[in-house]
C-alpha cells in the first residue's frame, strides 16, 4: 500500500467515526465527532495537496511545494479550534444547568413531524389538496 492511500483511508475512518458520534444526543460525544471531523478535513487537505516538493527558499520555482493548501489547513485548524471551544461552553452550561449533557427532545418539534409525514401535499408540491380551486383554476384559464 502507498502513502497515500493510507491516509485515504485513515481519513475515511475519522470521517465515519465522526458523522457517527455528532449524531449521538450527548453533548460530549458531538464535540468528540466534531474534532474528529475537523482532523479528518485537515487530512484531506494534506492528501489534495500533492506529492512534496522543495521549500520556496532561494534558487528557481521549479518543483516547489504549493503553499495555498497549507494556508486552508491551518484555517481549518483555527476554525476548529474556536467551534471546540464554543461547544465546550455549551456542555459546560448544559452541565451547570441540568447536570447532563444529553440533548432532550423537543415535543413540539416532534409533534410537526409527525403532522407532516401525514400529510402527502408537504412532500409533493405538485399534489393539490383542494379540488374546488383546481376546478376553479382551470375554469380561469
Amino acid at each position: 500500500m502507498t502513502i497515500t492511500l493510507v491516509l485515504v483511508i485513515a481519513m475515511a475512518v475519522l470521517f465515519s467515526c465522526g458523522v457517527y458520534l455528532l449524531l449521538e444526543r450527548s453533548l460530549t460525544r458531538m464535540l468528540l465527532g466534531f474534532l474528529l471531523l475537523g482532523n479528518s478535513l485537515n487530512l484531506l487537505l494534506l492528501i489534495m495537496s500533492g506529492a512534496a516538493g522543495r521549500p520556496p527558499i532561494g534558487g528557481s520555482s521549479e518543483g516547489i511545494t504549493d503553499p495555498l493548501p497549507q494556508a486552508f489547513a491551518l484555517t481549518a485548524i483555527v476554525i476548529t479550534f474556536a467551534v471546540s471551544a464554543f461547544l465546550l461552553a455549551l456542555i459546560h452550561r448544559s452541565w451547570k444547568l441540568s447536570r447532563a449533557d444529553e440533548v432532550e427532545v423537543d415535543e413540539a418539534d416532534a409533534a410537526i413531524g409527525r403532522d407532516r409525514d401525514d400529510d402527502p401535499a408537504d412532500d409533493d408540491p405538485e399534489i393539490d389538496t383542494d379540488p374546488e380551486a383546481a376546478q376553479n383554476e382551470e375554469a380561469t384559464r
